[in-house]
């Protein structure tokens, strides 16, 4: 069973929507069923067959969430330093070609936002950053064809 790498704020996430699902979505989705079921003929029931869809995903969500926080590794991104990038660090590029400036943290597939500025450990530009330091230059096999970026900064926390 591997273990899988996330940083404890990304862990309390995926404990609370399991908490969510399981405490207030599982009622929600139990009463709607007996709702509908109460309207009489199940086979043409569209209320019905939408709820039962819907618990469903619920309980496979339930399931894959037990699963990851079962598995989770949690990293305490605040106890790490170095002056090498690795798994929880916060980075910040520029790209070379456009001079716009980016600022990502290296996290867990399962907390990956890049809107917000996650960027997943097994993405192909975390990858190309993994070993390296603050003025280094990295090259990302990108969709739109390679781009290169030169770290600025190397921060923890």
């Amino acid at each position: 069973m591997d273990k899988i790498p996330m940083t404890s704020h990304g862990f309390e996430e995926l404990k609370e929507e399991l908490r969510r699902r399981q405490q207030e979505e599982r009622p929600r989705i139990i009463a709607a069923i007996s709702e509908a079921r109460a309207h009489g003929d199940l086979s043409e029931n569209a209320e019905y067959h939408a709820a039962k869809e819907s618990q469903s995903l619920n309980e496979g969500r339930i399931a894959e969430l037990e699963d990851l926080t079962t598995r989770a590794e949690v990293i305490d991104v605040s106890k790490m330093s170095g002056d090498r990038i690795k798994f929880g660090a916060t980075v910040k590029l520029v790209d070379e070609d456009t001079d716009e400036e980016r600022t990502y943290q290296i996290v867990g597939d399962q907390e990956a936002d890049v809107k917000k500025g996650r960027i997943s450990i097994s993405s192909p530009i975390a990858r190309a950053l993994i070993g390296k330091g603050e003025g280094d230059t990295v090259e990302v096999a990108a969709p739109g064809g390679a781009k290169s970026y030169e770290i600025l900064e190397l921060r923890w926390g």
